[in-house]
């Protein structure tokens, strides 16, 4: 297919098309080295970027910086200059920034300086934005971005931080505040120092909250939440908490199960009117962001704006380097042992049959020392991931892989720890039969006193498993997602 269109292209028939559909093509590896054998240095291609078909010139530049010919770019370059179509420009700049934008970085930035100060036609503003936006990541690369420093540890700042909402208060416990509250996403407060809240294992995310002065829907258009974005206190905020001045990269966060397609028109919309309503001190600049503006909807569907700043050195899990589709958050193992605390003793001798990634085990050592640790898993990856984990939190851990319900050990435990494993593709029978098999293999090795943590969404398999095995007795039972019926069960041994 690519010799033959290879071949079209050399006659200069239907040429346009044929661009297009080797651009298709070379998405599969061997498409793709056999275009580039077949194009070579590009001198082919060339004379195209003076087509007087515009999509021509804008494909044959798409196809040279896919296919990276770097003898290219300083005829991609002069036909950069030349260019007077807006849509082409961008397809020529993003080419030259896939080969070898370098040796026109002065001229570029005075493009971009030129862009930037001039009052552009509405009907004309998609492609300039385009265009400023590639310039953007062209002088980025050279270094010309800044990387923040921040710097607002001792500043008065309102914070929310979000974690189960049932349960809000075991982090609201955790600190001191000027004024606290708990709402729907977690804990919000005022405080006059950051440092003991960056501590804090039980919350997921430290957002700051950015009032827009204005009630905002979705309705209202991308373009009065982008101007209410480039109105509100967040370029102060941002400016007072960090060393390096402007720009400041951010990305848009929107959810709120709105479909796709309308989810990136809204958001690059009203990140171009924030752009440009901030004079490009706040840029989008999704790949490369150290800032996010999370839009959340609340019952009535009016936007509230929180900030999350990457730039605040977060090292609670820095454990955590590995990693699989099941892993538990290590926020909420936090709060779940932080839930279980009442019923935990320091230098326990603990078993994890589940460990996964080791996140549990880890989430409890943190709480309460432990004495000697055991993590099992019947999957060979989980195990070589949480002693990579483990091992990096300074925990001495014996390593099992093998199937829970085969392990026998001398001496019994005093606790047993376990996110237990999703049914998946299980059959109800099978699944019973698992959390049987499970509790007959943990009333054989736990000591007498002891406890058993569970974290499930199988509140039935739990309750028939608690009414046959007569020596397990339930402490406490935590409702964690109502949603999705996971259950956190204390358990002790008689």
């Amino acid at each position: 297919m690519i010799d033959m269109l290879f071949q079209q292209i050399v006659k200069n028939e239907d040429t346009r098309a044929a661009l297009s559909a080797v651009r298709a093509e070379i998405r599969d590896k061997a498409g793709y080295f056999r275009a580039k054998e077949l194009f070579g240095d590009g001198k082919i291609l060339e004379p195209l970027l003076g087509s007087e078909d515009a999509k021509t010139r804008k494909n044959t530049a798409a196809l040279l910086g896919d296919l990276g010919i770097e003898e290219a770019s300083k005829a991609i370059y002069r036909a950069y200059q030349n260019e007077d179509t807006l849509f082409v420009r961008p397809a020529l700049l993003q080419a030259l920034n896939k080969i070898d934008p370098y040796p026109y970085l002065s001229e570029l930035k005075e493009r971009y300086d030129l862009l930037c100060a001039s009052e552009i036609k509405e009907d004309e503003k998609k492609h300039i934005r385009e265009e400023i936006h590639i310039l953007e990541q062209i002088l980025r690369k050279e270094g010309k971005e800044v990387h923040h420093t921040f710097t607002g540890w001792e500043q008065r700042h309102t914070i929310l931080l979000t974690t189960n909402a049932r349960y809000a208060d075991v982090t609201a416990e955790q600190f001191t505040a000027y004024r606290m509250g708990t709402n729907s996403l977690g804990v919000q407060a005022v405080v006059d120092s950051l440092r003991e809240i960056v501590e804090i294992r039980t919350f997921r995310e430290l957002l700051f909250p950015i009032g827009l002065g204005v009630k905002l829907t979705m309705s209202d258009g991308p373009e009065a939440f982008g101007e209410a974005v480039a109105g509100s206190k967040l370029l102060a905020l941002l400016i007072r908490c960090h060393k390096e001045p402007a720009p400041f990269y951010f990305r848009i966060d929107l959810k709120g199960g709105i479909p796709l397609d309308i989810r990136s028109r809204y958001i690059r919309r009203a990140a171009a009117v924030i752009e440009e309503k901030s004079g490009r001190k706040l840029l989008n600049a999704p790949g490369e962001y150290e800032f996010e503006l999370k839009m959340v909807f609340d019952k009535n569907r009016n936007i509230h704006l929180f900030l999350r700043m990457t730039t605040i050195p977060m090292e609670r899990f820095s454990y955590r380097n590995e990693i699989i589709a099941a892993s538990i958050h290590p926020s909420l193992a936090a709060l779940l042992v932080a839930l279980a605390k009442p019923y935990l003793k320091k230098n326990a001798q603990v078993l994890d049959p589940c460990c996964g990634v080791g996140t549990m085990l880890a989430e409890r050592h943190k709480l309460l020392k432990l004495r000697e640790i055991y993590a099992i898993d019947i999957f060979g990856e989980a195990v070589a991931k949480a002693r990579v984990n483990l091992d990096t939190a300074g925990m001495r851990v014996n390593f099992i892989h093998k199937d829970y319900l085969d392990f026998k050990h001398e001496y019994l435990f005093d606790e047993i720890i376990a996110n237990m494993p999703m049914r998946g593709k299980r059959t109800k029978e099978e699944q019973d039969a698992f959390y049987r098999g499970f509790f007959d293999k943990s009333e054989e090795l736990m000591a007498k006193g002891g406890v058993m943590l569970l974290y499930s969404n199988e509140n039935g398999f739990v309750k028939k498993q608690l009414r046959l095995h007569a020596r397990f007795g339930l402490l406490k039972e935590f409702l964690i997602s109502e949603k999705e019926q996971f259950y956190f069960y204390v358990i002790q041994a008689h």
